[in-house]
């Protein structure tokens, strides 16, 4: 193989791109547009000194930056003046890169220097597979995964928002939590609907209880004692001034409509995984509590299973490795989890996790026996030790592509 290594700093509005002989000796340094006809340029530079260096291999590299370098990397995959040549593309950790350039102990920071240390990164194979995944099926599920991750977040953010706002209004409604759910439908029409805590303690308690009713749908098996117990909060929550608690009636109904939204976006992120999903294999779906969603959510940060040797490698990738505290004779027992990682991919693994828990007898054993080992975090490290167990199971089964079998 005789390549020719191309290191390319991704930003906004230009790529730096730096042409590295099989040697290590510079061929050339240059800037294009992050647009269709700057990269029209890069290819072109690119094969002319494929050429005149008679050269069959081309093996570019550039930072996972945001979303600058996508369009940059499905223009260089397509384009087909260089088919004809062995062509490699790897998106790599910018994480990796730092700390390979710490061996250069006199480099400056700008983006020609940056694009040189991606070039010889390439040029000295540290690349641990970053290969950008071939399939944009897995690319496309990704879109909508993500986008899902942060329509999920920002509706748990909204959420303790209106908690907090609600304990202005009805503050011992929120510390007693008189519904099962905060979020219900009847839950929200009666923080909406009522003017103030007063309004809400005088009611009458038919009146209130056949507005339960309704707005529950008949679906509360005691609506009488429902509507005792939010008088009852009603009348022991805090009286607010007039001009304040029109001020608080508007925020929560604000944001009632926040969180309505959100959460038909996320039920719309929901269908669109699940017609992804017909178009690609999945066996996650065996696995009990795991449906369309939080195995789609696995399978797009994963992709093809074969980039990852080993589940140790895949459980670091997601972020679910610890660190390790030695020195000598002495280990430290407590350690924390890696800060790197993959967040999405640590998200649906914890979630689908959290979900095999409640519907597997040996997951749900193993989670309660790591939850009793400590007395601090319990939670935390109950569910990030069995998503790490998780991870073994998944690694088996796409590996081998087989459907999951309960343990007899």
């Amino acid at each position: 193989m005789n390549p020719l290594y191309v290191g390319i700093d991704v930003s906004s509005k230009s790529n730096v791109v730096y042409l590295m002989l099989p040697d290590g000796s510079k061929h050339s340094n240059f800037s294009v547009a992050n647009s269709h006809d700057g990269s029209t340029q890069l290819v072109k530079r690119i094969l002319s000194a494929i050429k005149s260096l008679s050269l069959d291999t081309v093996i570019i590299g550039l930072e996972a930056t945001s979303v600058y370098g996508d369009n940059l990397v499905y223009f260089l995959r397509e384009d087909a003046t260089l088919v004809p040549y062995d062509k490699k593309i790897h998106v790599l950790n910018p994480k990796q890169v730092k700390n390979f350039k710490e061996a250069y102990n006199d480099l400056p920071k700008n983006d020609y220097v940056d694009s040189y240390v991606i070039a010889d990164c390439l040029r000295f194979g540290r690349i641990n597979k970053e290969v950008y995944q071939s399939d944009y099926r897995y690319k496309a599920l990704q879109n909508l995964t993500r986008a899902r991750f942060f329509a999920v977040q920002n509706l748990v953010k909204e959420k303790q928002r209106f908690i907090n706002v609600l304990f202005k209004k009805y503050s011992t409604m929120t510390q007693e939590k008189v519904f099962g759910d905060t979020f219900s439908t009847t839950a929200l029409a009666v923080y909406e609907e009522f003017e103030s805590a007063e309004a809400l303690a005088s009611m009458d308690l038919q009146e209130l209880t056949d507005f339960i009713m309704e707005k529950g749908k008949n679906r509360f098996p005691n609506p009488d004692a429902v509507a005792k117990a939010i008088q009852k909060a009603a009348r022991s929550s805090y009286r607010l001034p007039k001009t304040v608690n029109d001020s608080v009636n508007q925020v929560l109904s604000i944001s009632i409509t926040s969180i309505k939204a959100l959460d038909a976006q996320i039920k719309e992120f929901d269908k669109a995984i699940k017609a992804q999903m017909e178009l690609l294999p999945n066996v996650l779906t065996s696995i009990p509590g795991i449906g369309p969603v939080y195995s789609a959510g696995i399978i797009a940060e994963i992709g093809d299973i074969n980039r990852f040797p080993s589940q140790a490698q895949l459980g670091k990738y997601a972020g679910l490795a610890w660190t390790q505290n030695q020195s000598g004779d002495f280990e430290a027992e407590n350690t924390k989890l890696i800060q790197s990682g993959n967040r999405f991919l640590k998200y649906y693994l914890c979630e689908g996790a959290l979900s095999l828990v409640k519907c597997d007898t040996e997951y749900r054993n193993f989670y309660h026996s790591k939850y009793k080992e400590v007395n601090r975090h319990q939670h935390k490290r109950a569910l990030a030790l069995t998503a790490r167990k998780f991870v073994r199971l998944i690694f088996r089964l796409l590996k081998d592509n087989r459907l999951y079998r309960a343990a007899e």
